[in-house]
């Protein structure tokens, strides 16, 4: 094979998880998950790890870290190189596979990061802006591609921590270089997209999302740290505080979730602009008829 990785990439939704297992039986592969909520651990049916669905395949980058932790890009990017690198040193090929496009291209565009540790003095000082100048002060240092900094005040005031930090300290070369990768996108229209989300939320909230989320809070984990990760870990954890009834928290995080989905595709468009050539195939093509 010419490539020494291969992306399978696509909105939440789309089917891109099946779509990397058949792909790594069919190579004798392992999956790399690109996936910023995955990682953490008894976040579950929330973040649709569907670990099921790996039949056997091993996978990493799932479950390394704690739930109530705040896992970075530069952590990431570490961590998939140990994984990468253990994976082709025993002969193995590597998919990477995931709906992240930020994780996607950092680690195969060899995005240079640092490491910002926290500054509590920044930290109080900016919590005497609005949230509105919040983000004027975040536009003005760096280009804002969705509103993902700043779905909660805690994310925008961290976004601002570290886009001032980098402002001030240029980025030093990174180590982890690009690989030669094959980008393969998962093609589903937008109303087949937002039905299978529709759906597949739904069936989570009967599978026990709402008590997987109450189990995070009585561990010890705060509301605002499960807000902090958007989508079902904010909404559900609005209801169970009692600030969402039921209907209220579906309908919202419905929404979000399609909104979400519509701002993966927008970053995916994004790379395509950027020169990454991404190749759009249906669920159920051939990964050898593809390569």
């Amino acid at each position: 094979m010419e490539y020494d990785l291969i992306t399978i990439l696509g909105p939440t939704a789309s089917g891109k998880t099946k779509y990397a297992v058949r792909a790594a039986k069919s190579l004798d592969a392992e999956i790399l998950s690109a996936d910023s909520r995955q990682v953490y651990r008894g976040m579950d049916i929330g973040t649709g790890k569907d670990l099921c669905e790996y039949d056997g395949v091993p996978y990493h980058l799932i479950d390394i870290v704690n739930a109530g932790t705040k896992y970075n890009i530069f952590e990431y990017q570490r961590d998939f190189e140990k994984a990468y690198q253990d994976i082709v040193s025993r002969g193995k090929k590597a998919i990477l596979c995931g709906g992240s496009g930020l994780y996607i291209e950092s680690v195969t565009q060899g995005y240079k990061l640092q490491e910002v540790a926290p500054n509590p003095e920044l930290r109080a000082e900016l919590e005497r802006y609005s949230d509105q100048e919040l983000i004027a002060k975040l536009e003005a240092l760096k280009p804002l591609h969705n509103n993902t900094d700043y779905d909660t005040r805690k994310r925008l005031i961290r976004a601002l921590e570290i886009a001032i930090y980098q402002n001030e300290h240029p980025a030093v070369e990174s180590n982890f270089l690009p690989k030669k990768t094959k980008y393969i996108g998962i093609n589903v229209d937008r109303d087949t997209r937002n039905f299978k989300i529709d759906k597949r939320l739904d069936q989570r909230l009967e599978e026990g999302m709402l008590a997987e989320v109450q189990t995070l809070l009585d561990s010890g984990i705060s509301p605002e740290d499960l807000i902090y990760y958007g989508l079902e870990y904010k909404f559900i954890t609005l209801h169970l505080i009692g600030e969402l009834s039921f209907k209220e928290m579906r309908d919202k995080l419905a929404i979000a979730i399609h909104q979400f989905a519509k701002r993966q595709m927008t970053w995916f468009r994004g790379m395509e602009r950027r020169g990454i050539k991404i190749e759009w195939v249906e669920p159920d093509s051939d990964i050898n008829d593809i390569l």
